[in-house]
């Protein structure tokens, strides 16, 4: 059985802690990664700061975002994956107060359907920055209580329906696009000029800046939206009250599906007339969206280059013992790029 390290959370507002850790076998429905590549995400540093979550226990393992080769697979899984496979995965451990799950360890437990394929053209630390975008975007877009928008394919049908994303360059942002666009809907997006040009080769139709002022920005989208039919909105990133504030005054405009979905926190608020809901990842897992995501659409687009690996990675450092400076990097905020730390 392999030997296993991984870098702890002892306690929230403390650094980072490397030991050694057990090895944990899959489940029938799991496969062990031995991680080439983590990334990290805003959660991770909230999470060491504060303990956010009530269901989360420490000393704990953080992380969501692995890149690497399988290991060992359940026996329910074994038709999909074998050992020496190159994959990417959504690590849940955090959700399920599972260290053995997370990501900022050598060897990973995951959910054979919160894992897909990557061919080997595509290194590990290009392929890494996107599982927990996917898994994130998926939720708000697909998902029943959300946006349910119908999945994505290799080769879709126009709806003739608009998705508005709210910040299309941040990492939920530029995988929402691709994830929309795949399930045969147009796109359009707000974001920073300077990530305009980003965000319109991922596939939008319109990118609007979310800098203007609230009642010209107001204006645009409804000029964007004359003639469209709206499939909903989803907020990737940012202070949720302004957002909503907007769409409450965009929404009897327009036609379509008034409903806004964040992945951050929403307003205290709600007015009338607003349907909305927050995202969370991992809901993702067992209620048939990341199987039609992970599993039947995933490996193929990224093999047939209908699917970019976004946002761009930027290696901090090798090793766990890189995480804790990623992390600090991090917290000081970043845009249009996720940091990277490298394990072989």
């Amino acid at each position: 059985m392999p030997s296993n390290t991984a870098a702890w959370q002892p306690t929230p507002g403390v650094t980072l802690e490397i030991k050694d850790t057990p090895y944990t076998a899959p489940s029938v429905d799991s496969i062990v990664v031995r991680n080439h590549a983590i990334a990290l995400n805003p959660i991770d540093f909230k999470l060491q700061d504060v303990a956010m979550f009530p269901f989360l226990s420490y000393p704990t393992i953080l992380g969501a975002d692995i890149a690497g080769e399988v290991v060992d697979v359940g026996s329910a899984v074994s038709s999909r994956f074998k050992s020496g496979d190159r994959v990417i995965a959504q690590a849940g451990g955090v959700s399920s107060n599972t260290p053995s799950g997370s990501a900022f360890q050598e060897y990973t437990v995951v959910a054979g359907t919160m894992a897909a394929h990557i061919p080997d053209d595509l290194s590990y630390t290009e392929a890494v920055v996107m599982p927990l975008g996917i898994a994130t975007s998926a939720c708000g877009l697909f998902q029943k209580d959300h946006l349910a928008l119908q999945y994505p394919s290799l080769s879709p049908k126009p709806t003739g329906q608009t998705v508005l994303i709210w910040s299309g360059a941040s990492s939920v942002g530029l995988n929402a696009i691709q994830l929309a666009v795949a399930a045969g809907y147009d796109v359009i997006a707000t974001a920073s000029p300077k990530n305009f040009e980003l965000v319109r080769s991922l596939g939008t139709s319109e990118v609007l800046d979310y800098n203007v002022d609230s009642a010209t920005l107001l204006e645009q989208l409804t000029d964007a939206f004359r003639g469209r039919v709206l499939a909903g909105v989803l907020h990737t990133a940012g202070d949720s009250d302004p957002a909503v504030a907007i769409c409450a005054d965009l929404f009897p405009r327009v036609e379509g599906n008034k409903f806004f979905t964040t992945t951050v926190l929403l307003p205290a608020h709600i007015p009338a007339g607003v349907k909305c809901n927050r995202i969370f990842a991992s809901t993702i897992k067992d209620n048939g969206v990341a199987e039609a995501v992970f599993v039947d659409f995933l490996s193929q687009a990224i093999t047939e280059g209908k699917y970019k690996p976004a946002p761009q990675a930027e290696v901090v450092g090798k090793g766990l013992g890189s995480l804790q400076k990623g992390l600090d990097v991090l917290r000081k905020g970043v845009s249009a790029k996720k940091l990277v730390v490298t394990l072989k």
